[in-house]
């Protein structure tokens, strides 16, 4: 099986990105159930992040993609998160409450 990580990490500009669209949905639907699971279930902080995250990487390994093309992958996805989160800072933060 082939894979075509690129394919999946890199924005394409579009009304439609993939990689925004998963992105949006990372951020507004499991961020959220995952952190509210951790504190209902007693769990330390990020625990389902880190664990979830490596047994969904688990399963691509499964199914045959190569480890170092997960970690590549992997490495520019952090490093463009990093360039966000710096940015967010630089413009005070990400909003707050609900107004």
């Amino acid at each position: 099986m082939s894979t075509d990580l690129n394919a999946i990490i890199e924005h394409d500009l579009s009304d439609d990105c993939p990689v925004c669209r998963a992105q949006e949905f990372a951020e507004l639907v499991l961020l959220p159930a995952a952190s509210a699971w951790e504190v209902t279930s007693g769990l330390p902080r990020f625990s389902i992040a880190l664990h979830g995250a490596a047994s969904l990487l688990a399963a691509m390994l499964q199914e045959g993609v190569s480890r170092q093309d997960i970690d590549a992958a992997m490495a520019a996805l952090l490093d463009e998160l990093e360039l966000q989160i710096s940015e967010h800072d630089a413009l005070g933060g990400p909003t707050q409450g609900s107004a």
